[in-house]
Order: C-alpha cells, then structure tokens, then sequence
C-alpha cells in the first residue's frame, strides 16, 4: 500500500496533537519555523545535521 507522505504527515500531526496537548503556538512556531527554515540558506546545514 502507497501512502502520500503529505497523508502521513497529516494523520502522524494529528494523533500527536491529539495524544500529547502541546499548545497551540508551540505546534504554530515549529510549523513556520520549519517551513522558514526549509527555504533559506540553513537548509543544507539542518540537512548535513540530521543526517
């Protein structure tokens, strides 16, 4: 089975939010943090680390 990873990603946020009540502008800066972060010069840097 083939599973879109934007699905995955969706149903794997949501049960985290769901099961662990973080707070609203927490789950907020780490979305737009990461989306800022994927598109600026620190994206390979973030890459090189995780790796």
């Amino acid at each position: 089975m083939d599973v879109p990873l934007w699905l995955a990603l969706i149903v794997v946020g949501w049960l985290g939010v769901k099961l662990t009540r973080p707070p609203a502008w927490l789950v907020l800066v780490l979305l737009l943090g990461g989306y800022l972060i994927a598109d600026s010069f620190l994206a390979p840097a973030v890459d090189t680390a995780i790796k």
